[in-house]
Order: structure tokens, then sequence, then C-alpha cells
């Protein structure tokens, strides 16, 4: 095999047992070709090995220089937070249904691997979020999202009062239950769940989603991802705000505080099996074009 890559890091869906077997198979496949292997800490006890070698996940990219994530789209979405920095590339190994992230499957993950170790693969840029929570001008808390970052009313049952800010212009104010402000990679999950459009992986935009908008002519809307996105409160009496990124919580967000979003400027690069087709995947998974098959469907897994 010629090496394009010398050593490898897999990250596991923590506290799953189902991981097990795909694990021990995939840490017996690279070793068998001689890859120096670091597995997650959080995983490394589903691999019968007293010579294992773990780390931390959040230190994995400092010591390889490929990274494999094996579970389902949210393992991957850890991953990447995880190595991005680093500019190394990530794989998805799907343990669940087909996901949007993850395209091997367990079955396929011999052959296919064994290619992309080889150089035979799709690369592939996507960019995150970063959020900034901005208190008395001093920056209090910062997170990036892979999908999206969510606005969200807390703990309370009344509408959130938001005005939105694009590049620093005025675009609306609105009263909802939020709002999303989605990349293209999240464009398939919570967006698309609430209204919003399914943006092609490689565009450079973002999509701003109103949840449950009073005003029903507020619609999604897309913009450039070079944008800055500014989101402020109006409301007269003090309330809480909850804050996602992806999934980790920044709870107690004020109603004085500004919420600053932006493209990070480093891309996680995802390694796809040649042959990636991002529109299968989308009739697979939301169950388009049923009954009828293309002569590409057919060659697919």
């Amino acid at each position: 095999m010629q090496i394009h890559f010398k050593t490898i890091g897999i990250i596991g869906k923590p506290s799953d047992p189902s991981i097990a077997e795909t694990l021990s198979v995939l840490y017996a496949f690279l070793k068998q070709y001689r890859f120096d292997v670091i597995i997650d800490q959080d995983s490394a006890h589903f691999i019968a090995d007293d010579l294992i070698v773990a780390c931390a996940i959040d230190d994995l990219g400092k010591h390889c220089d490929l990274v494999i994530a094996v579970g389902g789209d949210g393992t991957f979405l850890s991953a990447t937070r995880a190595i991005v920095e680093y500019d190394i590339p990530l794989i998805g190994i799907n343990l669940g249904r087909l996901g949007f992230l993850v395209d091997i499957s367990p079955d396929d993950l011999s052959d296919k691997l064994y290619r992309i170790l080889r150089g035979h693969y799709t690369e592939e840029k996507r960019y995150l979020l970063r959020t900034k929570i901005i208190r008395d001008n001093q920056v209090i808390h910062e997170e990036t999202a892979v999908n999206e970052v969510v606005i969200h009313r807390w703990v309370t049952p009344s509408m959130i009062e938001i005005i939105t800010k694009i590049d620093n212009i005025f675009l609306n104010s609105q009263r909802s239950d939020g709002l999303i402000i989605s990349t293209p990679t999240g464009s398939t999950a919570y967006s698309l769940s609430a209204g919003g459009p399914i943006l092609y992986p490689s565009l450079n935009a973002l999509v701003l989603v109103p949840l449950n908008p009073h005003t029903l002519s507020n619609r999604p809307i897309v913009i450039a991802d070079s944008a800055e996105v500014e989101i402020s409160f109006c409301q007269t009496k003090q309330i809480n705000a909850l804050v996602t990124c992806d999934h980790i919580e920044i709870p107690e967000v004020l109603i004085s505080d500004k919420i600053l979003i932006k493209k990070d400027p480093k891309p996680i690069r995802i390694l796809h099996p040649e042959g990636h087709d991002f529109f299968y995947i989308l009739r697979n998974k939301l169950n388009w074009s049923s009954g009828y098959h293309t002569n590409s469907d057919a060659s697919k897994p």
C-alpha cells in the first residue's frame, strides 16, 4: 500500500457498546497495514490490545495525520470540532442509518478505506461557524458549530424578540421561538426540519431560518457566508435565552447581550470514497423519487 498517512486517530461514539465490533475490525485493519493508531480515550476500552495508545479527543489532532470517526453524524460533529484547528482530514464510518456526513458502512470498510488510504478519494472542505457572546463589550463565551447556531427562548412561555443585523446593517426584527443560523452542512439538519432550504455543501452561503415566527411573512433568507450576523434582543423585561452550537448549550444569555456569528476561517477536510454523490444521499435519506432508480443508483451500496 502506498502510504499517504502515517498516524491515524480513531474517535468512537462515546458510551455505546455497539461500536465495539466495528472499532475492533477497524483497529485490526489499520494495524495490519502497519499504521500507527491512536484511539480516543473514551473508546479505547472497546479494543482488546494491551499495547493500545490512547489520548483525549481534543489532543488527537496534535499527533495524527488523519482521523476516522465511527458512529453517526453526531460523532462526526464532535470529531470535527476536536480536530479542525489542526488541518487534518476526517473520514466517517456510519453505524446507523445513511448519514449525510458519515458515508462508509462497516460492510464496506475494508474495501473503501483501503482505497482512500491509497489516495483514491474525493476531498471536500466544509466551514464551521464561530459564535461569540458579548456582554458589557467583553467576549464572555466563544464556541464553534458545524451545523448551526440556534437562539431559543428558554424557561419562558413567551416568544423572544430578536433584532438581526447583517454586516452591521439592519435586516429585521421578529417575535418568534428563536432563530437558526445554518451552514450548508447544517441545512439538512435542524434548519430543514424548521422549513429551511437545502444548500449544496460547496455553496459559500448561510441560511437564517426563524422558528415559529409570529408574523408568517417572516421567511428563511440565504446570505453570503462572508457576512457577520449580529443578534440582539429588544425585550422590555428581562428573560433568558439559550444559544446552542450544534448540541453544545450556552445557557443564561441575557437580553442585554449580543451574539456575533461568523464563518470560522479554518475549514474541516472530509475524505469521501471516490464517486461520492450528494444527490444520491439526499434521495435515499429523504426518500425522494421512490420507485425510480438511475443507473448510478444501481452501483451504490
